[in-house]
């Protein structure tokens, strides 16, 4: 039996996808080639390259002043490539969780950084809403999502100067408004395919701005001359990453999957309320819809419960070593039938320990 996949990421992916991929791997098409041998340079794989990028606008509505980049290395690199692009007198950073704090680390080699607002004093449970920007700085740098500690953005931030954004973890589960944001980016390993692939949306006149020399492979200027093809892209990470785009295109798009994962959030946020054995640390009006973090009130069940999760095929539940506890995480992909299976076991704990 198939396993309930909580798992942070890698995380879950669609059917639809997996059988797509299984059937490349041993062919592609009728060209008698494996999508894991087949060339980036042929038509064929540029005719992927081609509609990915199509599909992906499609769904996000992305303007047409603004560039799309399949790259490698993960959301870590960008941490580096964003300010070594970008920053120039000072950038500004929000920190609500590990990633932002790495993120702030890597700029830090770059040039100089402040942090404009932290939720580091209540062990990044809550995202700050007020803080002041600096209209001399030259970008605002956020996370959107933070998957340790279960936080989201879920407002909009008016700032003065270009926003860039790590969407790692929530990018394609809800409408967004890609004109508010001036570079965007994004593992693909939640929402979108296997991990090796990133994605980079950025407005085409926020480069060339710094003075620096800049490493041929970090600079975001080349990809773009090149369209992704600068060096060998990650080919079967982006032929996954399309079959993924397809399933949430038949499936009635952004639109339809954001009430899904509403509804599969809220009926586990409920339970966490209702149980006599958990709780949620996490400001109410801050919790994710991706990532559920939660806790037993008495630590000393962990190992029962993680013990019962078990044995109902439930996986990757346990919490990041970070700071404990249980996480499930809830990406595009997962089934409401899964969140009702975890909440029936949540259930079931209480009445065996009650």
């Amino acid at each position: 039996m198939k396993k309930h996949n909580f798992s942070a990421g890698p995380s879950i992916l669609p059917k639809y996808t997996l059988e797509e991929c299984a059937k490349a791997i041993q062919e592609l098409g009728n060209t008698g080639l494996s999508i894991l041998e087949i060339s980036h340079r042929s038509n064929e794989f540029i005719a992927i390259l081609e509609e990915t990028e199509a599909l992906f606008r499609e769904l996000l509505e992305i303007p047409s002043n603004y560039d799309v980049l399949f790259l490698q290395g993960g959301a870590s690199l960008q941490f580096y490539m964003v300010p070594l692009n970008l920053l120039r007198s000072k950038a500004l950073y929000l920190e609500t969780g590990v990633w932002a704090e790495k993120a702030i680390q890597e700029a830090q080699k770059i040039g100089k950084t402040e942090i404009v607002a932290s939720s580091k004093d209540k062990n990044f449970s809550y995202i700050p809403h007020l803080f002041n920007i600096d209209t001399e700085a030259d970008y605002l740098h956020i996370t959107t999502n933070n998957t340790i500690y279960g936080t989201q953005i879920h407002h909009n931030i008016k700032s003065p100067i270009p926003i860039v954004a790590d969407m790692s973890s929530d990018i394609l589960s809800k409408r967004i408004n890609v004109n508010d944001f001036d570079l965007i980016y994004a593992g693909a390993q939640k929402n979108i395919g296997p991990a090796g692939l990133t994605i980079v949306i950025l407005k085409n006149n926020i480069l060339g701005t710094v003075n620096r020399t800049l490493p041929s492979m970090l600079d975001y200027s080349n990809y773009v001359k090149n369209q992704s093809m600068y060096n060998t892209p990650p080919t079967f990470a982006i032929f996954a990453a399309l079959q993924t785009l397809k399933w949430l295109k038949i499936n009635g798009g952004i639109d339809f999957i954001e009430k899904q994962n509403q509804i599969k959030a809220q009926i586990l946020y409920d339970e966490i309320e209702r149980n006599t054995l958990f709780k949620s640390d996490v400001a109410k009006e801050n919790r994710s819809l991706m990532n559920v973090t939660f806790n037993l009130l008495d630590t000393n069940l962990e190992n029962k419960f993680l013990s019962l999760c078990d044995k109902n095929n439930i996986s990757g539940i346990k919490g990041h070593r970070a700071i404990g506890g249980f996480r499930a995480s809830i990406y595009n992909a997962m089934p409401l039938e899964s969140i009702k299976t975890l909440i029936e076991t949540m259930q079931n704990f209480e009445q065996l320990n009650n």
